[in-house]
């Protein structure tokens, strides 16, 4: 017969057994599903840091060196502060045509921002929602356009627009731009367009609506944040192009703002100063289109991104 002191006690046996549980460090706090570290932080912050200075100072360095007088104070800049002169924007603005360069450039980017968004954002819904022949091989066709370089490009294009009597004329940098910005548009809207249920084109049916009302009353609202980007890529491509436009535009009246800046340059002498108050007058505009759509550029960019 077993006794009590034969059995094996239950309570010590399972503590003897039992594994002990896993302590922290004292002073040091378990982190949350993606959260960073304090040192993890701070190495991010740095890089950030120094990645926004890298992009920033060309910038600054343009817009100090603008307020120099003299086309030389690029090679001592540190003697600006003592002759600070908005001399060169007043030189600028009176003395060239910079205000023709303006609207020349202006017409150019708005033509290519309305017709390039126009036709990216058709092509993109077409090819998003509706299943033709070749739907698949028109959008690869559209990244192999952007294959060949400018300078395989530019005899081909001046002779179609020779031939067209486009040369000398806004549409030749509008269509020829249009032919740049549209093949990333159309990728960019298909995704976006994608992220769209397909029973509101339904529901759009449903009520009488033609598919072309569809597409402009139920569809394109509800992309704005894509066509905000697909605006701001367009009008980027069409307002600094210097290559086609230095070719195509052959009258001093039609030179955009891009050309014009290259005539401060000569054989013999280089207007620095000059060329610094205008590029910082041309980099106006276009972050003043930035600060338009900015608020919808994370979204459109982002939200297309799994499936196109």
């Amino acid at each position: 017969m077993s006794t009590t002191a034969d059995r094996p006690v239950a309570g010590a046996a399972g503590t003897a057994g039992a594994v002990p549980p896993r302590t922290r460090p004292p002073g040091k706090r378990q982190l949350k599903r993606g959260e960073r570290s304090r040192s993890a932080s701070l190495l991010v912050h740095g890089v950030l840091i120094v990645a926004s200075f890298i992009a920033a100072f060309p910038i600054g360095w343009i817009a100090w060196i603008s307020l120099g007088p003299d086309k030389t104070d690029f090679l001592h800049p540190g003697q600006i502060a003592d002759k600070i002169s908005f001399e060169n924007y007043t030189t600028v603005l009176n003395d060239t045509s910079f205000l023709q360069w303006f609207v020349n450039s202006l017409i150019v980017a708005l033509g290519t921002c309305l017709l390039g968004v126009f036709i990216a954002a058709s092509s993109g819904y077409a090819v998003s929602r509706m299943r033709f022949p070749g739907h698949r091989q028109l959008m690869w066709t559209f990244l192999v356009t952007q294959m060949f370089p400018v300078a395989i490009l530019m005899v081909p294009l001046y002779n179609i627009l020779a031939n067209l009597g486009l040369l000398d004329t806004y549409w030749a940098l509008i269509l020829v731009y249009c032919t740049t910005a549209i093949p990333y548009c159309a990728w960019l809207l298909k995704g976006y367009f994608d992220t769209i249920p397909a029973e509101i084109d339904e529901a759009g049916r449903i009520d009488g609506l033609s598919p072309f009302g569809t597409f402009y009353r139920l569809i394109l609202p509800l992309a704005r944040p894509g066509l905000a980007v697909a605006a701001f890529y367009t009008f980027l491509t069409a307002w600094a192009e210097v290559a086609y436009a230095s070719v195509f535009m052959l009258s001093d009246d039609k030179y955009t703002l891009a050309i014009g800046l290259t005539t401060f340059i000569s054989e013999h002498d280089t207007q620095w100063d000059l060329m610094a108050a205008t590029s910082v007058l041309i980099a106006i505009p276009a972050s003043l289109f930035f600060y338009l759509v900015q608020r919808h550029l994370v979204t459109g960019l982002t939200a297309g991104a799994a499936k196109s």
